[in-house]
């Protein structure tokens, strides 16, 4: 019985977490696992775009504490990877989480950890393990505030309540609310969207927004200004520039490019 699953629609990469008994809690070797395929997804050149999506009407519940008991509890430690699994890695490819349900704990850390999140209308994030003395070490303190800012990250943090898809959507935390049942659906769709760019520009400018965190503005600048000039090196712009003088894509239109 797998728990991580792949589908492979290229240039769309889904991952799909599977296990319905601990509304898709991830233990030790799930996380394991999570990491080994987002490497697979990584070194895969035709997948262009990730989608991470837990099936049966839960994103993902967090760690699984059961398994804590058992001995298959999950990674603590400061090297490799993270507790929930890929939550350390920096990809250069995107991710994109489409959220059903629970993104709550170390399942919230995950979603925090892609690109986007793609969430339905019964949604709901919180750091529930607030009622456990169980601590976010995947990345939660870091990257939440960065996110919604940290006012109402340590509203989420010190309270530990469920934040719903409507609230999460006006603070930043969700980028679409979608209906019930469509979150792969669209967040696939998206990752398609996202996958017809020209790749190289895309890449480096996203780069370039995850590299500017900590760096001074000048800093910023001058690493967002060198990454452009690989971005103009590779020739991505002829191409682009040719397909706007055929008349495509003129009068912000995304639908002939």
């Amino acid at each position: 019985y797998m728990v991580v699953l792949i589908e492979k629609n290229y240039p769309v990469f889904t991952i799909i977490i599977n296990n319905p008994e601990s509304k898709n809690a991830v233990d030790g070797p799930t996380a394991q696992e999570l990491s080994s395929v987002f490497r697979k997804f990584e070194s895969d050149e035709k997948a262009l775009v990730a989608v991470i999506w837990g099936d049966n009407g839960t994103f993902c519940s967090g760690a699984n504490l059961k398994a804590i008991t058992e001995g298959r509890g999950n990674k603590i430690e400061k090297e490799g990877d993270g507790p929930m699994g890929p939550t350390r890695m920096r990809l250069n490819k995107p991710v994109i989480a489409a959220v059903a349900g629970y993104a709550v704990a170390g399942g919230l850390e995950l979603a925090l950890w892609c690109d986007m999140r793609v969430v339905e209308k019964n949604a709901i994030f919180g750091v529930f393990c607030r009622r456990f003395g169980v601590p976010l070490v995947d990345g939660g303190t870091v990257r939440l505030p960065r996110l919604i800012g940290l006012s109402r990250a340590m509203d989420m943090i010190l309270t530990g309540r469920p934040v719903g898809a409507v609230e999460a959507l006006s603070w930043g935390l969700a980028n679409r609310v979608v209906d019930i049942g469509r979150s792969r659906i669209e967040a696939e769709k998206l990752a398609r969207e996202i996958a017809a760019f020209p790749q190289n520009c895309m890449r480096n400018d996203r780069l370039s927004v995850y590299s500017q965190m900590g760096l001074s503005i000048d800093d910023a600048m001058l690493n967002e200004f060198e990454l452009g000039l690989k971005t103009l090196g590779s020739g991505e712009f002829l191409k682009g520039s040719k397909t706007f003088m055929e008349g495509k894509g003129k009068h912000g239109n995304f639908d002939n490019v």
